[in-house]
């Protein structure tokens, strides 16, 4: 964690919010942290937020802000490798196990329909090549030609 207390490290944000806030605290009467004449503060009509500026500026305000920093990591790069690698193996071994799991149910409901049919008894008949030829004479004019 970075702690910072000189005023121009502060960020825009930073800077806004603890303006913001001791403005508010002489804004109710808190006592003032920098010697100001009286003609100078007639000069910035009162206002709490040009004399909080003027604090922050001259640098007493006791304020400091801490910034959370990331935790630094070090891990090397084939063990990155070797992660990354265990990880994809098991997306292709789920991958694996859903096709199968798809291929069963594909199976149980082709053996279902096969049981449904064989009790309902419904027949199947074989298209003979006789009927073919009566086909082609129904689309459209003569049978072309017959086989010698």
């Amino acid at each position: 964690m970075v702690i910072k207390t000189n005023p121009q490290d502060f960020s825009k944000y930073e800077r806004a919010r603890i303006l913001g806030a001791r403005a508010l605290q002489i804004s109710m009467d808190a006592p003032l942290l920098i010697n100001v004449e009286e003609e100078e503060l007639e000069g910035m009509n009162y206002n709490p937020l040009r004399i909080a500026e003027k604090e922050l500026d001259s640098g007493v305000l006791p304020i400091s802000v801490k910034r959370p920093m990331p935790q630094k990591k070090h891990t090397p790069l084939e063990k990155l490798r070797i992660e990354k690698e265990k990880e994809e193996e098991k997306k292709k071994e789920e991958k694996e196990r859903e096709e199968q799991a798809l291929d069963e149910k594909a199976k149980r409901r082709e053996e279902n329909e096969e049981k449904e049919i064989a009790k309902e008894g419904e027949i199947m008949e074989i298209v003979e090549e006789d009927e073919d030829d009566f086909s082609e004479t129904e689309s459209g004019g003569e049978a072309s030609g017959e086989m010698e």
